[in-house]
């Protein structure tokens, strides 16, 4: 471990490798001490690692790199506050209340090409049949049907009684059904 101080102190006071260089050497030197920095703070080895590249990410940011005399001290000190941050983002996220995906759990099943274009030609079907249908009568059933509002409601949208929309919703849907049944046979 005092070898790698002294090593990485020594490459970045003598300024014997220049921006980029010196970070991939203080990267290849110092990833190891840093990991073992994440892990004891609680952290995942993959979010470790991830907390690793966040540290060199933002000392890449700093074209100052070559000439540090206290190259660790920044270096930890930069860890510290990416390990705040990450502290602070998975609070504020709640992290500790996710569930991981599990594709078991969460995965949903594909559909094959088959049943995409049966399902498109129900839907051109259904659209066909609309169509066929008596505007009053084809109004009332998309109302009902498609946005959900109530006899009620639309009864005051289009002006007529309650009992009239019944008879249109039901003279609608069997029509609907007498000529999808026909269509799917």
């Amino acid at each position: 471990m005092a070898r790698w101080r002294a090593g990485m102190a020594d490459d970045l006071r003598d300024g014997e490798y220049a921006g980029e260089r010196a970070l991939a050497d203080l990267s290849r030197r110092s990833r190891p001490a840093l990991l073992r920095y994440f892990q004891r703070r609680g952290l995942s080895a993959s979010d470790a690692e991830d907390a690793v590249q966040d540290v060199f990410l933002r000392l890449s940011r700093r074209p100052d790199i070559v000439g540090w005399d206290h190259g660790e001290a920044y270096l930890f000190e930069t860890a510290a506050s990416v390990a705040i941050d990450r502290h602070r983002r998975a609070h504020t996220r709640r992290e500790d209340q996710h569930t991981a995906y599990d594709e078991a759990r969460h995965a949903v099943p594909d559909h094959s090409v088959e049943r995409i274009v049966e399902g498109r030609q129900e839907l051109q079907r259904l659209i066909e049949c609309l169509r066929l249908m008596p505007e009053r009568t084809r109004h009332v059933v998309m109302l009902a049907r498609l946005e959900r509002l109530t006899h009620a409601q639309i009864a005051r949208r289009l002006g007529i009684s309650i009992s009239t929309v019944e008879r249109r919703l039901v003279k609608g849907m069997a029509q609907l059904a007498a000529q999808l049944g026909e269509a799917g046979q």
